[in-house]
């Protein structure tokens, strides 16, 4: 069963205000430097971490996208694969090997000490960094459990046609350290694989369309991804704790399977995209219709409709009745609606609900319908 929320306050008490807090579903989203983050919460406070930390790729390179060439140096006109930059930001600048690496120490180091005795953690890369990562791993004295293959059934071509297509990325699992009685749900694991205990190579497709309806990260993991690791390492009310939130699929998985979570990220525009996914996943509005009256009387005054009359034509398309647009405040912890307005703007509708002794917290999210009655 899920933990009390005082727990979770428990584990946030020295952290900044989050930019995001759900109460009732345990979900903490922080925005700021994830090493200063890390060491603001509590020692051994954390069940389960995801990590899928800077790969440091940003080096002015060229790699394939999905499409088609379309006069690359050494390709035929149309073949698979049009380029683009591997730029992703500063945060993925390379800054030399051995600072790379020292990093990685770092923030390992600082999510070692909030791991339970029995927590574990799982870390996502490529060969660029998962080798760095594998290293201070053993450095720290972390136990390696296992190192999945994830496979990507449609990689995209390899442009330099000099080497092997990347097809894979490398997760490590590890406990946090050699005497941790990790958390492995076998049985589950075993049924999700036909029957069978379930290999450490994966295969995944990479995210689908509507995973990224409101935006793309460009190291986005599939939400089917996430959503195996914490349903084979963590039970019901488990914190999880993902120091590089990225688009937020972490969250999103925990959110549908019942783990705490909480996220941090330094950019504010990545911090927006996971707010939009969770927010798609938490809103879940219901619309009853108990009574509709209109009158289709267009004039006050009453009319003769006996067969003595002949009724006018009706123009030979639908005539706008009725229009209307409502604003629905969902309550912050019981998600139910809490306040329902005519409004011609979401300004209005606001200082309506606040005229109506409403407090600007009560309210989580705002809901927009708008209705448009046709004559027929």
């Amino acid at each position: 069963m899920p933990k009390s929320s005082s727990q979770s306050r428990h584990a946030a008490a020295e952290l900044p205000a989050p930019v995001f807090d759900d109460t009732r579903h345990h979900i903490r989203i922080y925005q700021g430097d994830s090493l200063e983050l890390l060491a603001k919460m509590p020692a051994e406070s954390v069940d389960l971490i995801f990590a899928d930390p800077p790969y440091f790729l940003s080096n002015n390179g060229i790699t394939c996208h999905a499409g088609r060439t379309t006069g690359l140096p050494g390709r035929r006109q149309g073949e698979p694969g049009r380029s683009v930059s591997v730029n992703k930001g500063e945060w993925d600048r390379s800054r030399g090997a051995q600072a790379n690496h020292e990093f990685n120490v770092e923030w390992l180091a600082a999510c070692q000490r909030l791991l339970k005795p029995n927590g574990s953690i799982w870390v996502s890369g490529t060969s660029h960094v998962i080798h760095s990562v594998g290293f201070a791993m053993q450095k720290l004295e972390f136990k390696l459990l296992n190192d999945i293959s994830w496979v990507k059934p449609n990689p995209p071509p390899n442009l330099s046609c000099r080497y092997f297509t990347h097809a894979t990325e490398t997760i490590i699992w590890a406990a946090k350290s050699k005497k941790s009685r990790h958390t492995f749900h076998y049985r589950l694991m075993k049924e999700l694989a036909g029957g069978k205990q379930m290999k450490s190579v994966w295969t995944i497709p990479p995210p689908e369309s509507w995973e990224k309806k409101f935006g793309k990260h460009p190291t986005q993991k599939p939400l089917a991804l996430l959503e195996r690791i914490l349903l084979a390492s963590s039970s019901e009310g488990d914190l999880v704790l993902d120091p590089f939130l990225g688009s937020g699929t972490s969250a999103v998985a925990a959110l549908r399977h019942s783990r705490r979570i909480f996220g941090f990220d330094a950019d504010a525009s990545w911090i927006r995209l996971s707010l939009a996914r969770l927010c798609s996943d938490l809103i879940h509005v219901e619309i009853f219709v108990a009574s509709l009256e209109i009158s289709v009387d267009l004039f006050s005054r009453s009319m003769d409709r006996s067969d003595r009359h002949t009724a006018p034509a009706m123009p030979p398309r639908f005539q706008l009745v009725q229009q209307e647009c409502r604003f629905h405040f969902i309550a912050r912890d019981t998600r139910r609606v809490l306040f329902s307005v005519l409004a011609t703007s979401l300004d209005e509708a606001h200082a309506k609900f606040l005229a109506a002794g409403h407090s600007p917290a009560d309210a989580l999210f705002i809901v927009k319908s708008e209705t448009s009655i046709f004559l027929a």
